[in-house]
């Protein structure tokens, strides 16, 4: 299902949610009945977190530039306290 914009010319904007490719150029205002027309605005985006980001970046880097390790890290259990 896929969201769509409609502006009633007295109640304002209001959206519906219809199978893709369906949406009509104007649609019945929920609140007074009347005509409203599509309106097309930006998509719904999310905002990828931070900590993904990071990743997808240090994984991406990998790719041309492998991170190379010379030597065994310690282990947690070999850590001094």
């Amino acid at each position: 299902m896929a969201t769509y914009e409609y502006d009633c010319p007295r109640c304002g904007r209001f959206e519906t949610r219809q199978p893709m490719g369906t949406a009509a150029d104007s649609h019945t205002c929920p609140t007074c009945l009347g005509n409203a027309h599509r309106v097309f605005s930006a998509p719904h985006l999310n905002a990828v977190p931070e900590q993904l980001s990071a990743a997808l970046a240090r994984e991406e880097r990998s790719r041309a530039e492998p991170e190379v390790v010379t030597e065994v890290p310690d282990s947690p259990s070999r850590l001094r306290p």
